[in-house]
């Protein structure tokens, strides 16, 4: 049953990953952090039906990244408890390890 189970999830999770990507997305309105200058690097976000989610670098605006809503909240948790926080190592400027 468990096979099963996997199967379907995994099979639902397809389906719903190839309809966020078949939204036309062309008048969505992106949003960045405030205080971003025009000319600056930064991270844009749009909004998409069902509480998903786009991402998009401003550099390469043609890549866009897409997100359920269970994956941008799982992601937001995420990084709300520190998981993606850069931990300080030799090659980044901290200290290694003794």
């Amino acid at each position: 049953m468990a096979d099963t189970d996997n199967m379907e999830l995994k099979a639902r999770k397809e389906r719903e990953r190839d309809e966020l990507y078949a939204l036309d997305i062309t008048d969505v309105e992106w949003r960045c952090a405030p205080g971003a200058e025009e000319h600056e690097e930064r991270v844009e976000i749009a909004d998409l039906q069902d509480g998903a989610v786009a991402m998009r670098s401003s550099l390469d605006p043609d890549t866009v990244l897409r997100y359920t809503a269970a994956e941008w909240r799982a992601f937001v948790l995420g990084a709300r408890d520190g998981e993606f926080d850069l931990r300080p190592m030799e090659h980044n400027g901290g200290l290694t390890a003794d």
